[in-house]
């Protein structure tokens, strides 16, 4: 008898619709030798008889098992199914899930090439009720390569992270041997038996290929068992798994992995029932208290080093059962950014509350003086917002009372207070808004409290299911002050309040109450629906209506009037209107839009004249691009449009000024009376415009858009003569056009180079402190640029060396800070904390030049402005013959002229960086020219220049 490569177990339970769709996804693999041993856990729909009749049709292939009573969980089908199962690899399928198409295949090569006991692979959860088709990779960082451990002390994240059953392939004979089994009559059994596994393997192999997707329903009518938090059986089960695995860690001598592991407790599994807390009754919480209070007595004391400020505080009042405080900083923990604690100041020191301060430990772990509560101005602060009472009349009004958070007692008792709640349509469909005036608003203690009764019924007008949901914010005027608040729920019921009765815009047929809802972060919002019995009617007369010709007549109506909308949005339509309408109207004088990297960053030469501008306190009036759902980083100062929004377009039609550094859109002509300033980004190494091949490529129509984009460009800035051989002649320039000014982004890096040479001392300054860095160590800066596929995309950015192994050899020495192109993301391993700092979120990459004491790139322009700080660097070309001679090609070879070594492996990054003193003496006369060659023009003063040529009075 043939022996099956691989056994797959698909347990399932009450899932008779889905299951088909999970064999199949076995039954479809690339794979030949694959068998399907399917567990039914006594259920009580027709499951079992549907896993029959897949057996049925796949004789041999199939095979279906039923356990004589429910087990309540996985553990027992499982364990079924690995005594069932009779080929040499084992894998466990969910039936609401599915198999990546290879993942069998992919495992087992794996498996056969390196004789692990344990290969595993990426899951992948697919949010089904997502309408964007949302995906997320389950801690991508640890299946970054494929790699093959000795043993799990080798790559503790394994374990502590990736405690999923199902995204591996186990050898049968090992599970047999090490009699491994999943726990019975307990939850969260993934997580003890895949501890069990990782520890028993003698060889465990990670392969960098989806091989799971794991299908995700976020409003699933019935929570998974993992997501009942509200049930503190849950809790108890979670805290007797994390025990289990605790002894078997401290069995195994395994104590580092248990610190690892007592972290993300703290970061991970505690946070999730945390966020609960203040929808429960008092006596869950005594309860959660009891159980988690007695498991943290034994947490590392080193696991709080790795945890953020919030997460520390929480575990810390969670330990002293302050409630009241505690849920204040669960609530801010849930809501990034919101401070919903009142604080409290002690001898110049700012505190998260006012209490246990008379103990050391809650000073230390309470201070929150770094955060900047005391000095950010009022109006940036998310203040919490909580509300205290709800009441509604069973129509359509109601009267709501909150509390918003005065810290510190920053809101004065004199300032005048004015209120108004506002009911937003969260899909931004027909009208956005309506906002009721609050009728009470007063200062006591440290809330600003509030309340007002709102007519909803009779004022919103939703226009149906567009706009289902609604949230409500308060928008708070304290003095000069304006700030805008989400109301969270608190500990208010919202089970017993009424449904509001509202008259939608478009039919009533499909709903017509509003049903007070707390969204997953504890804020208040109303939900479009219909009433109790109404409801089924409503549902049977859509039903009925959906095939007459009414209904004919309502679809085509309806599908002409979104047509109509979606038109009006379109970009063909923008630029019509752009050209048509906006360039009719005057030019604002003094008026200047600002962009960098196509809105996506507060960055670069634009900003750097931006500032200039106010320094100077010159007469203008800033506009700042942005892109993304919501701009961050950006001047408060300065007015923020959207790009490709309305507001932009009109903002570009009048505007005086454009400055930025890539380009603005192409479909939009500057007007005469517009100045275009193109700062650039960067000098080149790679062909730029007309000189790349695709461009020449093109036909003529394409070319000649190109270049009326580039005619756009009223002067253009070069550093260097390079600039003016290579960027200028590719993008077809005339020599009138160019301002041989430098980069007003290099100002800072040569006034830093000019203090550090006049005083002899290098100053780190404030980023320094922000970043946590060591002052006794050297600070390296790795910034490399992107690559492209032949057909110009994105790829995504992998580490080309061993990260860890990085900090492994080099961590004691040296700090290494990774800032990827902007067009790229990085994800870290927990284990590099400290040692490796992720800084591509850092708009502004200067103030990280000057950061740093050397610079590892590959063929980032990033080279030619760190040359003005005449510091090291060290070019990591592993790829430079794929990059030099690509479809693109260079102007210069890196080799001949690089100011640092050129290496090609990561071993020798690594040595490298070890002989970084000695290559810096070597090197010192290569870096003079190159500075002398590529950056001539960086004198410091690139932005004065360029404000009093354009924008002082006397210019004018």
């Amino acid at each position: 008898m043939h022996v099956p490569d691989v056994s797959v177990v698909v347990i399932v339970y009450n899932d008779a619709e889905r299951l088909p769709t999970a064999v199949r996804s076995v039954l479809d693999q690339t794979l030949s030798g694959v068998e399907v041993v399917i567990v039914d856990d006594c259920s009580k729909d027709r499951s079992y008889e549907v896993a029959r009749e897949l057996e049925a049709a796949n004789p041999g292939r199939v095979r279906a098992f039923r356990l004589p009573e429910n087990s309540g969980g996985c553990g027992a089908p499982r364990n079924h199914g690995i005594q069932q199962a009779t080929g040499t690899y084992v894998m466990f399928l969910d039936s609401d899930d599915v198999l990546e198409r290879n993942a069998c295949r992919n495992m087992l090569a794996a498996a056969e090439r390196t004789g692990s006991d344990l290969v595993s692979g990426m899951c992948v959860r697919v949010h089904l009720d997502n309408r964007w088709g949302k995906t997320t990779e389950w801690y991508p960082w640890i299946y970054a390569r494929t790699r093959t451990l000795e043993s799990i002390t080798e790559y503790p994240d394994l374990l502590v992270y990736d405690t999923l059953s199902t995204n591996k392939c186990y050898r049968r004979s090992f599970l047999l041997e090490q009699g491994l089994e999943f726990p019975v009559g307990i939850h969260y059994e993934d997580l003890l038996f895949s501890a069990q596994a990782y520890v028993a393997a003698r060889r465990i192999t990670l392969i960098p290929n989806h091989v799971y997707y794991w299908n995700v329903v976020e409003k699933a009518a019935a929570k998974s068992i993992s997501n009942r938090r509200h049930e503190i059986a849950n809790f108890v089960h979670r805290m007797e798994i994390h025990r289990r695995v605790d002894e078997l860690l401290a069995a195994k001598g395994h104590t580092a992995i248990k610190s690892a592991k007592d972290a993300k407790f703290l970061k991970h599994d505690l946070v999730l029932h945390l966020r609960d807390l203040p929808l429960l009754s008092d006596a869950y919480r005594q309860e959660f208290a009891r159980l988690a209070n007695g498991y943290l007595a034994g947490i590392d004391p080193d696991a709080y080093e790795h945890v953020t400020h919030l997460q520390a505080i929480c575990a810390y009042l969670l330990g002293k059962e302050d409630w009241k405080n505690l849920l204040a900083a669960a609530d801010a923990m849930t809501n990034k950014g919101r401070l919903s604690s009142p604080l409290a100041e002690r001898d110049g020191r700012i505190y998260w509350c006012a209490g246990h301060l008379d103990d050391a430990e809650g000073r230390r772990i309470l201070d929150v003086t770094d955060q900047g509560f005391h000095t950010a101005p009022l109006s940036s602060l998310a203040l919490g917002n909580r509300l205290t009472s709800y009441e509604d009349d069973g129509r359509g009004t109601v009267t709501l009372s909150g509390a918003v958070v005065n810290p510190l007692g920053r809101i004065a008792e004199d300032a005048p207070l004015s209120a108004s709640l506002e009911f937003r349509a969260r899909r931004q469909i027909g009208v956005r808004s309506f906002s009721f005036p609050v009728a009470t608003v007063r200062h006591a203690g440290d809330t600003i409290e509030w309340s007002t009764t709102a007519d909803v019924g009779g004022t919103v007008r939703p226009l149906g299911i567009i706009d289902a949901v609604w949230d409500v914010r308060l928008k708070l005027t304290a003095g000069g002050n304006r700030m805008t608040t989400r109301v969270s729920v608190g500990g208010v019921d919202l089970d017993s309040a009424a449904r509001l009765r509202v008259r939608p815009r478009l039919t009533r047929l499909v709903s017509d109450r509003f049903e007070p809802e707390m969204t997953k972060k504890g804020n208040l919002s109303y939900v479009l629906t219909a009433q109790g019995p109404a409801a089924v009617r409503t549902q049977s007369l859509i039903s009925s209506a959906m095939h007459g010709r009414a209904a004919g007549v309502v679809k085509r109506s309806l599908r002409r009037a979104l047509k109509a909308r979606r038109n009006i949005g379109s970009g063909e339509q923008k630029v019509k209107v752009y050209h048509e309408v906006f360039s009719k109207l005057p030019v604002k004088k003094g008026t200047v839009v600002f962009e960098s990297h196509m809105g996506k960053q507060y960055s670069d030469s634009p900003k750097a004249i931006y500032e200039e501008l106010v320094r100077q306190n010159a007469p203008f009036e800033a506009i700042w691009s942005y892109a993304g759902a919501k701009p961050t980083g950006f001047p408060k100062e300065a007015t923020l449009v959207k790009r490709w929004s309305w507001q932009y377009l009109r903002a570009l039609a009048q505007a005086e000024y454009w400055v930025d550094n890539q380009g603005f859109p192409l479909a939009l002509s500057k007007r005469p009376g517009t100045t275009y300033i193109q700062t650039w980004h960067g000098s080149a190494l790679k062909r730029m415009g007309f000189h790349e091949p695709r461009t020449k490529a093109q036909g003529k129509p394409a070319q000649d858009r190109f270049q009326a984009a580039v005619n756009r460009f009223d002067h253009f800035l070069v550093r260097s003569e390079h600039d003016v051989r290579t960027l200028a002649k590719g993008f077809r320039l005339r020599d009138e056009v160019l301002l041989r000014s430098g980069y007003p982004r290099n100002d800072a890096l040569v006034e830093a180079h000019r203090a550090e040479a006049d005083s002899g001392e290098r100053v780190r300054g404030p980023l320094a402190a922000e970043l946590g860095l060591d002052p006794d160590k050297r600070v390296l800066l790795y910034a490399p640029t992107f690559r492209a596929t032949a057909d110009g995309a994105v790829e995504g950015f992998e580490f080309p060396f061993d990260v860890e192994e990085f900090a492994d050899r080099l961590g004691d020495r040296c700090t290494l800070l990774v800032r990827t192109h902007y067009l790229n993301s990085v994800s870290l391993p927990p284990s590099v904390a400290g040692r490796v700092i992720d800084v591509s979120r850092h708009h502004d990459i200067t103030p990280l030049l000057a950061l740093a004491d050397g610079l590892i790139t590959d063929y980032s322009s990033v080279m030619f402005d760190y040359a003005v700080l005449d510091r090291p660097m060290i070019f990591f070309a592993y790829d430079y013959e794929k990059y030099a001679t690509d479809i693109r090609g260079t102007y210069f070879d890196l080799k001949d002229k690089a100011p640092g070594p050129v290496v090609a492996t990561a071993d020798e990054l690594m040595q490298a960086v070890a002989a970084f003193d000695e290559a810096d003496a070597k090197y010192a006369e290569a870096r003079q020219r190159f500075l002398a060659e590529f950056g001539e023009y960086d004198r410091g003063d690139a932005a004065r220049q360029i404000v009093e040529k354009f924008f002082t009075r006397s210019a004018k």
